[in-house]
């Protein structure tokens, strides 16, 4: 299980990374736009990623 857990996390520091590494600059235009708003905003978004990431898991079990 731990391995499939790393496996997780080096997956998402690859997808994460790829927008900063493929375009800075949009990547930091996205960024500062990212600090525009407001927290519910932000929490919604987050919610919105834990629920998809939910449904990926439950799809796949």
């Amino acid at each position: 299980m731990l391995d499939t857990l790393l496996m997780a996390l080096g997956l998402m520091l690859i997808v994460e990374g790829l927008m900063p590494m493929l375009s800075p600059l949009r990547w930091r235009s996205l960024f500062e736009q990212l600090l525009q708003l407001e927290d519910g905003q932000i929490r919604f978004f987050g919610m919105a990623m834990v629920i998809t990431g939910l449904l990926l898991f439950w799809l796949v079990s």
